[in-house]
């Protein structure tokens, strides 16, 4: 039996050690009084300045090209928001016993957020996966989530997630839907300098994520939630995840096979259909969430860390596997046929 094999390091992203961090000085130094108006005012516009970035960014033309594959992207889709949301729903049986409702309402949030698009790509390709489908799905399901997530949540969440109040839809117009459509609408004229700018632009982006976290954080502390989590129910959070990772994953694979796809296919399908965007999860978890928004999304940022350590093992697999297969076709299109011997006579 072939041992697996693992690569010398798994990856700890080095964000969310910054997340962490931040989440640290959140807890030392919170935000309060007139400095936690600042700070929340400010994570108000780093939102909306988020989301403006994101539909400035989606080439749509990219995205209406991509719809002749629309069985790979409606198949993601249903990951991402249908089968997601359902196996989040079933963990509802285990409150209280195994986890609080608060902690279960961040488990909740993480299965309605969008697919990753960085990660899914760069997974498929070391996976030599459909790399081109991997992109169309990620962007399919970014736009998506723009309109499906805050839905989901108002009517799965409940009071948890604010629920279908005036003040709530205002909130998600302002400052998600509006300033994602804005970019969209100049994006002939500011896509150029966002192309030139991008790598300085990608530190404004998680700088400000680091400043919705340590707003949201810092409100959380506050309020006193933290008093509500213990380390028990920490460690079984992580388990109720691996077990939602690995039945997405298994689900994703197996079933697209069920379902006609190829191996290359069925790589983007997996890396872009069990894996859920921290970037996109962490801003809208501060609209959705207000001052409970903290523990809402301690569950994405554990999720998060998992699956691109579990992914990472997974696509030099799937690379091996890919390169065997190459090999095995190779060697059949070079070897000449059997010679079968002529019967003899008698």
């Amino acid at each position: 039996m072939r041992r697996p094999h693992l690569p010398a390091r798994l990856p700890l992203d080095p964000y969310v050690l910054a997340l962490l961090g931040t989440v640290g000085l959140a807890a030392l130094l919170p935000a309060r009084g007139a400095a936690a108006t600042v700070a929340g005012g400010a994570s108000t516009a780093a939102v909306a300045l988020l989301f403006f970035l994101y539909g400035a960014r989606l080439s749509t033309r990219e995205a209406l090209d991509g719809l002749r594959h629309w069985r790979l992207h409606l198949t993601v889709l249903a990951c991402t928001f249908l089968l997601f949301p359902l196996l989040g729903l079933a963990a509802r049986v285990l409150v209280p016993g195994v986890l609080t409702q608060p902690l279960y309402g961040g488990l909740l949030f993480l299965c309605l957020v969008p697919s990753t698009v960085q990660s899914s790509i760069a997974f498929t390709s070391i996976a030599r996966g459909n790399v081109p489908a991997a992109i169309c799905a990620g962007s399919f399901s970014s736009l998506a989530g723009i309109v499906l997530t805050p839905l989901l949540a108002a009517g799965l969440l409940g009071s948890h997630g604010g629920g279908f109040s005036p003040d709530s839809l205002l909130k998600i117009t302002l400052q998600l839907l509006l300033p994602f459509l804005l970019g969209q609408a100049l994006r002939r004229w500011v896509g150029g300098f966002l192309v030139r700018h991008k790598q300085v632009l990608g530190h404004v982006d998680r700088g400000s994520i680091l400043l919705v976290v340590y707003a949201a954080f810092s409100a959380g502390v506050a309020a006193g939630i933290w008093h509500q989590v213990s380390l028990p129910r920490l460690g079984a959070l992580l388990l109720v995840e691996a077990v939602l990772l690995a039945v997405m994953l298994l689900v994703t694979w197996y079933g697209s096979a069920r379902l006609g796809f190829g191996r290359a296919d069925r790589t983007a399908i997996q890396f872009a259909g069990s894996k859920k965007s921290l970037a996109a999860g962490l801003p809208m978890a501060s609209v959705l969430f207000g001052a409970q928004a903290g523990l809402a999304v301690l569950p994405l940022m554990l999720f998060h860390q998992m699956q691109l350590m579990v992914c990472a093992v997974l696509a030099r697999r799937r690379a091996r596997d890919a390169e065997a297969e190459l090999a095995a076709d190779r060697v059949a299109e070079v070897s000449p046929p059997a010679q079968h011997p002529a019967p003899r006579g008698r």
